[in-house]
């Protein structure tokens, strides 16, 4: 899997246009950004949107800012694009950061649940079951956990 963590549109583009021509069978991951720069990412044929975890973001009064919407999460169901969540980062936060970055996980299983988007998790220390079971205690439904793609 080869990521991207540009932050420019143009030069995206261009970088997955190159590694389609270059080998078609490569699977492609963009490191989120802004909502308006994911919403043009999912618009591109990648295979994976990273939720980046390193962004400092304030959360809204209803709703956690997690990089993720309704609106994102049907796009990318239409483009068959999976969100995919580095659990590792989020081990690694200290307790406060690591609640706050669950809580964001919890809504985006909750937004790919209703609108059928596939997770995938980005982990080197984990087993599946280890990882379904916390799918499962954030609300994924057992489908949900068990259709999970994890790559280590």
């Amino acid at each position: 899997m080869q990521t991207l963590t540009t932050d420019n549109l143009n030069e995206l583009r261009k970088q997955v246009q190159k590694l389609k021509k270059d080998n078609p069978q490569e699977q492609i991951a963009v490191l989120s950004q802004d909502e308006e720069f994911n919403r043009k990412a999912l618009e591109i044929k990648i295979d994976f949107l990273i939720i980046n975890e390193e962004q400092d973001k304030k959360d809204y009064s209803k709703q956690r800012n997690s990089d993720l919407n309704e609106v994102l999460a049907k796009l990318a169901e239409k483009n068959s694009i999976s969100i995919a969540i580095d659990l590792d980062k989020i081990i690694k936060k200290n307790n406060v950061e690591q609640a706050k970055s669950l809580a964001r996980l919890k809504q985006n299983i909750m937004l790919s649940k209703k609108a059928g988007t596939k997770i995938v998790f980005l982990t080197k220390s984990r087993k599946k079951q280890e990882l379904q079971a916390i799918l499962i205690s954030l609300g994924a439904s057992t489908k949900q956990a068990s259709d999970a793609l994890f790559f280590n």
